[in-house]
C-alpha cells in the first residue's frame, strides 16, 4: 500500500510540473494607457507601425529666407522686411543706390565683380537698371566668394548719395556670405545664390553669384554658377570697363553673346515690355501711363518706332555711343 501511495503520489507531481512552468497568458497592454502612466513611454508605442499616419518633414537647408515665394515678396530679405512693399519710384531708388553702393564698395577693396543676368540688359540698353527689375543681379569668382567669406562676411556698409530731388541720403549694407557658398554644385537647389548685399531699411538686395570650373577634366574653360548657366573663359576675360547708375562698372567680354543665350535675340530689340516702352530720345523705360500722357504731345519720330539698335554696338561714327557709358572698343 505504501509503494502504491508513492507511485501516486509521482504521477501528480508529474501533471502538474507543465502547468507551473507555463505562465497563465496576460491581456496585452493598452498603449494609451501606458502613454497615460509613463511619460517616458513614447507616444503611440505597442501601436502597429503605419508610416503613412507619420509623414517625413524635410529639413529647411535654405539659408537665405524671404517673407514669400512669390515675385513680389521673393525680392526682400526676411531679416529687414518691414512688412510693406516699396512704391514704384522708391523701389527704382532702392536698387540705384544699392548698385552704387555694392560697385563703390567692392572697387575699394579692389574685389572683383561684374554685372550679370537682367542688371547686365538694362546695361546693355541704356546703362542703367530696367524699372520693373525686382532685385540686382552680379557675379564673382569662387575664388573670390572664399576670400568675402573669410574677410567681409557680415560686415556692414554705409552709403551716403542723392536722390533724384537733391536729397542727402544715408543707408546701410549688409554684406551675407552664404555658408554653403563653398559648395560648388546645386545639391536640393536651397542655395543657389552664394551671398547678398541686402539694404537694412526695407530687405531688397543684390543676389551675388560664383562662377567655378565646376569639371576642369571633362570640360576646361566652362564656368558655371550653380543655376547652370555656363559660360567659356573667352566669353567672360578680359573684362571690360564701364559705367553702371553712375559708377564704374565691370561687364563681361562678351556681354552682347551671353545676353542673346540667356534671353534671345528678341530681348535686345523689342521696345515694348513688362508695362514699359522704350523711348528712344530719352534713351529711357518709360511705364505706359507715363508713355501715354506725353504721347499727344509729341509726333512719334521713325526712330521711335522702329526695332531698337543701341548705339553701343552700332558702327562707330561721330556723335555716337551712350554718351554715360566708357567707350567699349577701342
Amino acid at each position: 500500500m505504501k509503494l502504491q501511495g508513492l507511485f501516486s503520489a509521482l504521477a501528480a507531481a508529474l501533471l502538474l510540473t507543465p502547468s507551473l512552468a507555463a505562465p497563465s497568458a496576460q491581456p496585452e497592454p493598452d498603449a494609451s494607457t501606458l502613454d497615460a502612466r509613463d511619460p517616458s513611454i513614447p507616444a503611440g508605442a505597442g501601436r502597429p507601425f503605419n508610416a503613412a499616419a507619420r509623414p517625413h518633414k524635410p529639413v529647411d537647408t535654405k539659408y537665405f529666407k524671404e517673407p514669400g515665394g512669390d515675385d513680389a515678396l521673393g525680392h526682400y530679405d526676411n531679416r529687414y522686411y518691414t512688412g510693406t512693399q516699396v512704391g514704384y519710384e522708391e523701389h527704382r531708388n532702392t536698387l540705384r543706390y544699392l548698385i552704387r553702393a555694392y560697385l563703390t564698395v567692392f572697387r575699394e577693396h579692389n574685389i572683383e565683380t561684374w554685372i550679370a543676368h537682367g542688371t547686365l540688359l538694362g546695361w546693355w540698353w541704356n546703362g542703367k537698371i530696367m524699372p520693373w527689375d525686382p532685385d540686382l543681379d552680379v557675379q564673382v569668382s569662387a575664388s573670390t566668394l572664399v576670400w568675402l567669406g573669410k574677410n567681409m562676411n557680415m560686415t556692414f556698409h554705409d552709403y551716403v548719395g542723392r536722390s533724384p530731388s537733391g536729397e542727402e541720403v544715408h543707408r546701410r549694407y549688409l554684406l551675407d556670405i552664404n555658408p554653403n557658398s563653398a559648395e560648388r554644385v546645386r545639391g536640393d537647389g536651397m542655395n543657389v545664390i552664394d551671398a547678398r548685399f541686402i539694404d537694412t531699411s526695407n530687405g531688397m538686395f543684390i543676389d551675388i553669384t560664383g562662377l567655378s570650373e565646376t569639371n576642369p577634366g571633362s570640360q576646361p574653360g566652362v564656368w558655371s554658377c550653380k543655376n547652370y548657366h555656363r559660360y567659356r573663359t573667352r566669353d567672360l576675360y578680359p573684362m571690360r570697363e564701364t559705367v553702371f547708375e553712375g559708377v564704374p562698372a565691370t561687364v563681361p567680354y562678351s556681354f552682347d553673346k551671353i545676353l542673346i543665350e540667356e534671353y534671345s535675340q528678341k530681348a535686345l530689340t523689342t521696345t515694348s515690355f513688362h508695362g514699359h516702352k522704350w523711348i528712344a530720345e530719352k534713351k529711357e523705360w518709360v511705364a505706359d501711363e507715363q508713355q501715354q500722357a506725353t504721347m499727344g504731345r509729341r509726333k512719334r519720330s521713325a526712330e521711335a518706332i522702329a526695332p531698337h539698335v543701341p548705339r553701343s554696338i552700332q558702327v562707330e561714327r561721330s556723335g555716337t555711343g551712350l554718351r554715360n557709358l566708357k567707350t567699349l572698343f577701342t
